[in-house]
């Protein structure tokens, strides 16, 4: 007997099948494609909702994000709407307002700590303790380096706080002291390598290993069994640990990159426009997004192994440990490999994209920039639905398809947006080369 796939799945009322819930068609009437695009209205509103916490968190709030929000919310409840075109363009609207809120953190992060810049970052273990914070909360990171100078405590960042490193406002702190581990999911791997004590800020975490439960603290609306929680920005606990636990053994040092904003990158318009004319830079990909430990997405290394020495790579996410220790030169100074940040920054690779359709008076779609995304959860539905809204076309995604996303959904994509499926790397680069 084979399982065969839900074409939906919904137990939000009394009125549920069986009272277990409606798997072929609603109860209620809702179709399976329209609860599969309630589904995905909530996924985007889990993702907005993240990046309007971190912007609140800094002071900044958008009264139309909250706004959609509600709506979005109330779309979905039973019996409101059975309408799945209009679910799409809630999709869209889902895809303006993630833009707003999105602008709206990027730039409380630079009110607060300035524009990023171009940054080498030590990976690997130093002398004296330390503390590994990991999660997408720069206040927090902020907080925590005013409350351990002068303790002789180092600070090192893990996964998507690598950005943190490209910020004069937080690298003018002498002790934060560079990068332990890569992504989210190697946490487990990484926690217990090293015997520091550990801050989570926000997602992405994972249940912990008996053998630094004791060391790990989490904080905000992260919260694990048995971890303490930090409050109010109160690092005392944090602190006392790290001092309890003592010096790290030093270990041999790599570097990697961060810190490439828009103000960078844009700053770099005559040359790169003077490059692109003399048939030196091809093509720019962004490749990047939301990793995962799939076997699948060994393709992004692949991808960028294998693309032509005359293209430009723009990443940003946790998607970039798949490939950011790879030395790739430069352009006649222009760096191929260029870390903008955290996903929370996909903005600035919007703002850069229509940056350079000025600079080359093109649309966005005639530009010579191809996407190429990883995704994960609901931060990166919410990212997708972003560039729908801008009409963006032509883009693969991977390592798999959304699973929300059934034929009559993948069809709309597919016809309105050319939205391709990963295949093989090298049998897509030639594709997009021509």
């Amino acid at each position: 007997m084979t399982n065969e796939p839900l074409d939906m799945f919904c137990y939000q009322c009394s009125q549920t099948m069986g009272g277990t819930g409606c798997t072929i068609r609603g109860a209620c009437g809702k179709t399976p494609t329209v609860a599969r695009l309630q589904d995905n209205l909530i996924f985007a509103l889990k993702g907005i909702s993240a990046y309007n916490y971190h912007a609140n968190e800094l002071g900044a709030k958008d009264q139309d994000v909250d706004e959609f929000l509600t709506e979005g919310l109330y779309t979905t409840l039973t019996n409101v709407n059975f309408d799945a075109g209009d679910l799409i363009n809630m999709g869209l609207k889902a895809g303006e307002a993630n833009i707003k809120v999105m602008k709206l953190l990027k730039q409380a992060h630079i009110d607060h700590y300035g524009e990023p810049e171009p940054a080498e970052v030590k990976v690997g273990a130093q002398p004296g303790p330390g503390i590994l914070v990991t999660g997408h909360d720069l206040r927090a990171l902020e907080e925590l380096l005013k409350q351990t100078e002068g303790t002789g405590i180092n600070i090192y960042t893990h996964s998507e706080m690598i950005p943190a490193h490209g910020y004069p406002g937080l690298r003018k702190y002498e002790h934060l002291k560079g990068q332990l581990g890569g992504p989210w999911y190697d946490q487990k791997k990484i926690f217990s390598k090293y015997n520091v004590a550990i801050l989570a800020t926000s997602n992405c975490v994972l249940l912990p290993k008996d053998d630094y439960k004791d060391r790990f603290f989490t904080m905000g609306v992260t919260k694990l069994p048995e971890v303490p929680v930090i409050e109010n920005y109160d690092f005392t606990p944090l602190i006392e640990k790290a001092k309890e636990l003592g010096d790290l053994e030093p270990e041999k040092l790599t570097t990697l990159s961060t810190g490439f904003g828009v103000s960078t990158i844009l700053s770099l318009a005559p040359k790169i426009k003077e490059l692109v004319e003399a048939g030196k830079i091809k093509r720019f990909f962004l490749v990047g997004g939301c990793d995962s430990p799939f076997s699948k997405n060994k393709y992004y290394r692949e991808f960028v192994e294998n693309l032509p020495e005359d293209t430009i790579i723009l990443t940003l996410g946790c998607g970039k440990y798949r490939f950011n220790d790879l030395e790739l030169g430069d352009i006649e100074g222009i760096p191929r490999l260029l870390d903008m940040g955290q996903c929370n920054d996909a903005i600035a690779a919007v703002d850069v994209a229509l940056a350079l359709c000025d600079l080359f008076n093109v649309e966005l779609n005639d530009l010579p920039l191809t996407i190429v995304l990883s995704w994960m959860e609901q931060k990166a539905a919410a990212i997708l639905w972003s560039l729908f809204y801008l009409g963006k076309k032509d883009m693969l995604i991977g390592p798999i398809l959304p699973a929300w996303a059934n034929d009559e959904i993948v069809k709309v994509l597919v016809d309105t947006f050319n939205l391709t499926p990963i295949g093989d790397p090298k049998e897509d680069i030639k594709k997009i080369m021509g």
